[in-house]
């Protein structure tokens, strides 16, 4: 997986656990990069007298090998639906009880009891969404809702296509278009897999994480991404629409953890709280323009994000997006040496 709202009061008496009513110390952040918006931030540091550091990092990966070294001095992690089961099973996470919160009340049904952190004993919800075909519509007129666009790129987008560097999105979106299922180790299939992605990748421009300037000033054509940077791209450029793979996209829902050697951890369990707010969880939606999971909030979010498309799955597409497990390691290893090779 990458803008302003009134402030409200967050309560916080809870029933089963106790959390101070005037916070102090300091909360350090883990997160993924351009992602948090310094507003929500800036709120939490005024309310509760703590004083919050963001660092950054790139991917799922990259946090988890972080965390894994120790020494680090980070106090919440923000992993990826696929990757909590890691963290849960290697005991990196504190068992915070998300669920006994006073907040949690706000949390969407569908994100209450999911796969990957039954009843939420662990995390909140950050941030949702999907991972989708971005295309500037001056360029290309065609059909923007297959991974074709990508993966059998039309002439008029050779040379201004970026893709994500993301392996399990990448190799999901290629499995999917070839009409296998995610986690598969059929060799003919991911010899197709592999044949596809090198040829494809001959109209690539880049595999790159940063894609909004890059829509503004035209030089990217088309991309693989996430939507909420699309619909930043869209804001740049008015020509850039959002396109839904009609033979499957990937979901992701970010939540946001404390960690076992967390040093400020009940400032750390009052972010999660905090965050279950309908105006505070606006916060974060309104600067990275994802859906947040919380009941409430859509009357706090900014006008560009009510109803677009970007955020709303339209209908036809709903059923197409799909959460992936981690898959076995035999077959990650058969995914990371089609992934190694691509990178070449």
């Amino acid at each position: 997986m990458i803008a302003k709202l009134k402030y409200g009061m967050i309560g916080m008496a809870m029933a089963a656990m106790t959390v101070p009513a005037l916070a102090e110390g300091e909360l350090h952040i883990y997160n993924w990069g351009n992602y948090t918006n310094p507003e929500l931030i800036k709120k939490f540091e005024e309310t509760y007298k703590v004083k919050v550091t963001v660092t950054d990092y790139d991917s799922n990966d990259t946090a988890l090998a972080k965390i894994r070294a120790g020494g680090h001095g980070f106090d919440i992690v923000v992993p990826s639906a696929n990757f909590m089961p890691v963290w849960i099973k290697e005991g990196l996470l504190i068992e915070t009880r998300p669920d006994q919160m006073e907040n949690f009340k706000n949390v969407e049904d569908r994100w209450v009891n999911v796969d990957w952190d039954p009843g939420r004993r662990y995390s909140v919800p950050w941030q949702w969404g999907s991972t989708g075909i971005v295309v500037d519509t001056s360029l290309y007129k065609g059909d923007i809702n297959t991974a074709k666009v990508i993966l059998d790129p039309p002439p008029e987008l050779a040379g201004k296509i970026d893709v994500a560097p993301e392996m399990n999105d990448v190799m999901a979106l290629t499995i999917w278009y070839l009409g296998g299922e995610w986690c598969t180790a059929d060799k003919e299939l991911l010899k197709k897999v592999r044949d596809t992605l090198v040829n494809a990748k001959k109209s690539w421009i880049a595999m790159d994480y940063s894609i909004i300037d890059k829509f503004a000033s035209r030089d990217y054509g088309a991309a693989y991404y996430w939507n909420g940077a699309a619909l930043r791209s869209r804001m740049q450029n008015k020509d850039v629409r959002f396109g839904y793979p009609k033979d499957g996209y990937p979901l992701f829902m970010d939540s946001v953890a404390v960690l076992k050697d967390a040093k400020n951890v009940e400032n750390a369990k009052l972010f999660q709280n905090f965050i279950m707010d309908p105006q505070n969880a606006a916060l974060i939606s309104a600067f990275a323009n994802y859906a947040n999971g919380i009941k409430g909030s859509d009357q706090y979010m900014p006008a560009h994000m009510k109803g677009a498309p970007e955020v709303e799955i339209p209908a036809e597409f709903v059923d197409k997006g799909r959460f992936f497990k981690l898959c076995e390691p035999e077959v990650t290893e058969i995914y990371s040496k089609i992934w190694t090779e691509l990178l070449k």
